[in-house]
């Protein structure tokens, strides 16, 4: 025990000399008046003001929509977009209506037109230039609510008509007792279809949807059609491929490519588009 009680005095003497040259050669304390204007000076930056014009409508007044001009000191709120909205509503005008939710670009609820380009205001980000002035709108050729909410109903019920779930004719799948087996390769044809988000981007960049909203599926809901008509589980292949045979719900897609400008999640519905008219074709020459 003696023994055992020595060696650990002298490791605490070793710890402590080892502390003691640590200290004792650190760098020359600074003085504290100068510690605090180093640590104001590096959490304070200089005010750097920007001017935001935001599309204002509501139903409640009588008058015409008009942009509303707002200056915003952009080193004192984050660098997307949606900070921007945020402190506007915040500080400046609790009255601004938008749609927002995850602040990840996973759900699409922020989807809006800025600088006249269709995207995600919390992937957008602040145009640090001060000189520059920003314009955010509504999505383009939708019926606003207000503000910048815009109504979705439409595009939600082309979404619905698709039957954007698997689909079975073996009712044992059903029941939960089995698995729906799928090799890699097929899942790998679910890539770049199943990361949509239904942000409406590409479809209200489109101006086969803009003239005929009432009946062209756009791109957004087409890419998702296509997701469930490629996917190797579905066995409702054939009648979906059907359904969209139409000329205004498909045809209608002048591959002006708009939508994967637009498209926040770096995916091509035109693409999809394409896919599935060659499936339509393929299906009728057999």
């Amino acid at each position: 025990m003696s023994a055992l009680t020595g060696g650990l005095r002298r490791n605490q003497d070793k710890l402590l000399s080892f502390a003691r040259i640590f200290t004792t050669s650190a760098a020359p304390q600074i003085p504290p008046a100068e510690q605090a204007a180093a640590a104001a000076k590096g959490s304070h930056k200089e005010p750097l003001s920007r001017e935001f014009q935001v599309y204002r409508w509501s139903p409640d007044n009588e008058g015409k929509p008009a942009y509303q001009s707002y200056n915003i000191d952009i080193n004192a709120c984050g660098p997307m977009m949606l900070d921007v909205l945020f402190k506007i509503k915040d500080e400046q005008d609790p009255a601004l209506a938008f749609r927002r939710s995850c602040r990840e670009g996973i759900c699409g609820s922020c989807a809006m037109n800025i600088d006249g380009k269709n995207g995600l205001a919390c992937l957008t980000k602040v145009d640090r230039d001060p000189k520059a002035v920003t314009k955010i709108a509504p999505l383009p050729h939708m019926f606003v609510i207000k503000d910048l909410v815009v109504d979705m109903s439409n595009f939600y019920a082309q979404y619905k008509s698709i039957q954007p779930y698997l689909k079975t004719k073996n009712k044992d799948f059903g029941l939960g007792e089995k698995e729906h087996l799928q090799s890699k390769a097929d899942r790998a044809k679910l890539d770049g279809l199943y990361e949509c988000i239904l942000c409406a981007c590409c479809s209200t960049a489109c101006p086969s949807y803009w003239w005929n909203e009432d009946k062209y599926l756009g791109p957004a809901v087409l890419l998702q059609a296509y997701r469930w008509v490629i996917d190797s589980r579905d066995e409702f292949t054939k009648e979906r491929l059907e359904q969209l045979d139409d000329a205004y719900k498909l045809y209608r897609c002048k591959t002006i490519m708009n939508c994967a400008r637009v498209c926040p999640k770096g995916l091509n519905p035109g693409k999809a588009i394409a896919k599935i008219k060659q499936s339509i074709h393929a299906d009728a020459a057999v």
